[in-house]
């Protein structure tokens, strides 16, 4: 389990981590969100004792960091994987980390086969692609056969069936009853993967709670809607406060509406419909709608970019105009 009560960390006139408390439960994947510069890295650094926090605790199955005798059995963590001597072998490099933590030689073993880098055990480090040294990283972290497992973007460099192995791996460590922590700025693979979520902006906490209860409290609610009448059907529910989006396929979600009002729209119309749905929000509409305010950087869109988008909004903001921000 991991604890932190009222962390914070400043960098000269920078506020990195502003009073953050949460906890990260044994048994299940938390996610850890934010935009870039919400301060995640920071959080996970001072988890790891790399940074000491301003004010503020943080533990590891109830001591910090700095007190275990030897850290890599109860914490295992990704941080950046190009850490390592680039003219040490996978193998060596395992093997010192293995040494100073009086781990055995065959565990070395055991986690190469289990990251599928035993065939270039021997190569070096410097030689690795990015998807090799995300894996020689994982298999760092694995090592000790620790209880608390931390990943910051775990998947940078996999190809699908990379992400699919250490999806499935951090579902099963968490089986197992072990505590996972892990960043991401894939929002759709943590919906696929996470169990419970924490959400920070601006180095404070915004959001703890499971993913279905932060998408259901975080996206507005909209319909799928078919229609040989987009057009009629657009303008009826803009007149009625809803907004609606178009898509090239020709599908339009009415934002604001139930699917049994947009029914009765139509009907009270005279429009047909072909199709009618709720439509399911996605974790990173969620995210986008509660961390807009949150985010420090936003881009823009080259000068005639859009013109080339489909019918766009009626009674409402074009898609991607609202808000634009790179997640990490």
């Amino acid at each position: 389990m991991i604890e932190a009560q009222g962390l914070t960390k400043r960098y000269g006139g920078t506020l990195a981590v502003d009073d953050l408390s949460f906890t990260v439960e044994p048994g299940r994947i938390t996610g850890f969100l934010g935009p870039n510069g919400a301060g995640k890295t920071t959080t996970m650094r001072l988890i790891l004792g790399l940074d000491r926090p301003t004010r503020g605790t943080v533990t590891v199955n109830g001591r910090q960091l700095r007190d275990l005798a030897w850290p890599m059995r109860e914490v295992g963590a990704l941080l950046d994987a190009k850490a390592v001597h680039g003219g040490r072998s996978a193998y060596h490099h395992l093997l010192c980390l293995a040494q100073t933590n009086d781990l055995p030689r065959r565990r070395v073993e055991e986690v190469l086969d289990l990251v599928g880098l035993r065939e270039v055990a021997r190569k070096r480090c410097g030689e690795f692609s990015l998807g090799m040294g995300q894996r020689l990283g994982i298999a760092a972290a694995l090592l000790g056969d620790p209880s608390i497992l931390m990943f910051d973007e775990p998947v940078n460099g996999l190809d699908p069936e990379g992400i699919l192995w250490i999806r499935n791996l951090m579902k099963a460590l968490a089986a197992e009853g072990k505590t996972v922590f892990v960043s991401s700025h894939l929002m759709s693979e943590m919906e696929n993967t996470a169990d419970h979520l924490i959400v920070i902006g601006r180095g404070r906490l915004i959001a703890e709670c499971s993913v279905e209860e932060f998408i259901a409290a975080n996206s507005q609610q909209s319909v799928r809607v078919r229609t040989p009448q987009p057009d009629m059907l657009s303008a009826a529910a803009a007149g009625a406060g809803a907004t609606v989006r178009h898509d090239r396929s020709g599908v339009l979600t009415v934002l604001g509406m139930t699917a049994a009002q947009v029914g009765d729209l139509a009907f009270e119309h005279g429009i047909r419909l072909h199709e009618l749905a709720p439509a399911q929000a996605s974790l990173e509409e969620a995210f986008m709608e509660l961390t807009a305010s949150s985010v420090e950087f936003h881009a823009g869109l080259p000068r005639g970019a859009g013109q080339h988008e489909p019918a766009g909004v009626v009674g409402g903001m074009a898609p991607g105009a609202a808000r634009t921000g790179e997640v990490a």
